[in-house]
């Protein structure tokens, strides 16, 4: 006697349907596209990171440099409340660099010194400033 055992496999056996594996694919597929997008919004968080860093570094070594200076040194002449181009050429490819320097102020025999990057950030022009005071010894 024959006895049909394909009918009781089927039952005992599980596993997942066609759909649950549609499902399944569907809900990674979303998950990857968001890490895609955050790994977009990291790289652009660190180029402008970079580039900030890079023109702050630029500014501070032309701020030391004026620093360095005697006080009576004609780069740290009072140009009258208007920034003056680099003291220190050649500026950096895409940067712009300016300082100004302001005596007496912000107290006699002292000199405010700023120093002004700029540089465009795609459609956005960027500008940082230092400033400092270098007292007369």
């Amino acid at each position: 006697m024959r006895t049909d055992t394909s009918r009781a496999r089927t039952t005992s056996e599980s596993g997942f349907t066609l759909l649950e594996v549609i499902a399944a694919i569907a809900i990674l597929c979303f998950g990857l596209l968001a890490v895609a997008s955050m790994q977009t919004g990291a790289i652009q968080g660190n180029y402008t990171a970079r580039i900030q860093t890079e023109g702050t570094t630029w500014a501070q070594d032309r701020l030391e440099k004026l620093l360095a200076l005697p006080y009576s040194d004609a780069k740290l002449a009072d140009t009258a409340g208007a920034y003056t181009a680099d003291p220190f050429p050649p500026s950096p490819a895409g940067y712009t660099i300016e300082y100004l320097v302001d005596d007496d102020n912000p107290t006699p025999n002292t000199k405010l010194i700023r120093v002004r990057i700029t540089w465009q950030d795609k459609v956005v022009t960027r500008v940082n400033e230092l400033t400092t005071v270098k007292p007369s010894f």
